[in-house]
Parts: C-alpha cells; sequence; structure tokens
C-alpha cells in the first residue's frame, strides 16, 4: 500500500501532519478502503490505526465510520459518521448516519432525518439511499404503507440500472410483497434483476420463490 494511491482531496487533509505521520496514516487508508468489501474487520483496524495518529482530520474519522458500518457496529458508525460531519466532511454521509440510528433501534429518528433540510438538499443516488433507508425504518415500525409511499416519491423509473436502481427496486419490491402484493411484487423483483448489473442483490432468488 502507498500513500500516492489516496485520492489527492484526502491527501489534502493530512498535510497538517507530519510527512512520516502523514504517510503512514494514508497507507492506513489506502488498506482500508481495499479490505472494505472482502475483510471489513481487518479494514476497521486499518481505520482505527489511522485514527490513533490523527483522530481530529475528517477523513480518517469518516474511514472509522464506514469500515464499522461494514461491520455492522452501528453505535461506533455512528459516533464516527457524526463526528465526520462535525468536523467537516463533504461526503454525503446522512443515509448512513440514518441506517445507523435504525442499527441501534431508533427507526424515528431515521424518519427525522429523513425530513431535516440536509435530506431535501440531496438528489440523484444520495437522495435514494436516504429514501431505502427511510422506507426500511417505516418498515421497522409496521408502516408499510407509508415506506411504499417513501419509496414511490418521485415515481420510480424502471428503465434505470446499476447498484442504487437495484437496490431501490428490490425494497420496493420486498415492501410490495410485505403487504400481499405478490404479482407486483414478483415484476419490480423482475425489474430489480434488470438493474442489477453487478449482483448486488439475491433478487433472482426471490424471482424463483415467487414463480
Amino acid at each position: 500500500m502507498e500513500a500516492k494511491q489516496l485520492s489527492p482531496e484526502i491527501r489534502g487533509e493530512l498535510t497538517t501532519l507530519d510527512r512520516a505521520t502523514a504517510d503512514a496514516v494514508a497507507r492506513h487508508l489506502v488498506a482500508a478502503g481495499e479490505l472494505l468489501d472482502e475483510d471489513p474487520e481487518a479494514a476497521l483496524e486499518h481505520a482505527r490505526a489511522a485514527r490513533a495518529r490523527s483522530g481530529r482530520i475528517a477523513a480518517v474519522r469518516e474511514a472509522v465510520g464506514i469500515a464499522a458500518y461494514a461491520c455492522g457496529d452501528w453505535a461506533q458508525a455512528l459516533s464516527e459518521l457524526r463526528a465526520a460531519r462535525r468536523m467537516g466532511s463533504r461526503s454525503p454521509l446522512l443515509a448512513m448516519i440514518a441506517d445507523c440510528e435504525r442499527g441501534v433501534g431508533r427507526p424515528e429518528r431515521a424518519i427525522e432525518l429523513g425530513r431535516s433540510p440536509e435530506a431535501a438538499q440531496l438528489s440523484g443516488d444520495d437522495a435514494d439511499e436516504l429514501r431505502i433507508v427511510v422506507a426500511g425504518a417505516r418498515s421497522d415500525l409496521g408502516q408499510h404503507e407509508q415506506a411504499l409511499a417513501v419509496l414511490s416519491t418521485p415515481q420510480l423509473d424502471p428503465a434505470r440500472t446499476g447498484q442504487t436502481a437495484a437496490r431501490l427496486f428490490y425494497v420496493y419490491a420486498d415492501t410490495l410483497l410485505a403487504l400481499d402484493r405478490r404479482d407486483d411484487a414478483l415484476q419490480w423483483f423482475l425489474k430489480a434483476a434488470a438493474a442489477d448489473t453487478d449482483g448486488v442483490t439475491d433478487a433472482e432468488e426471490r424471482i424463483t420463490e415467487l414463480s
């Protein structure tokens, strides 16, 4: 792992550190990013090692938060992501923070975040990720009709593809199924499978179950 593999924007945040420390922190952050999908526990260890050397840098706290989120450590992720935001992180962290609130058993708080001024400023995939979380929070509370309304405002575009679209369609289908709308659910699982070019959902398996 080399420091130069880190994005220039994040390397810029490390300029307040001495050169040796900045290099070590950068390498830990690169390792955390590389390991996040295949070994989130190892990624978290690298992110924590970076935090031990530079706990006052937003990108570092964000890295710990994202790795903790990937490990399902909702409380730690929530603490670190909030810290990153306070330190001025410019990343769209609201959906992840809201999902952490769900994870620690506060779906009502996730719904509140979905109504916040910051939420209103989101667009594109960032807005859709928050819609998925808020709908999940509604479903956590047994409010499936409200969850469906969240997911369908604005109206879904079945022609979309990609990870976020696939997950959005999948959650929409799952919510329809919770409302016992089996045929509609099957149609949206089919749309989720068509959109899922990267295999991030098990839509194909759900289609088989429902067919």
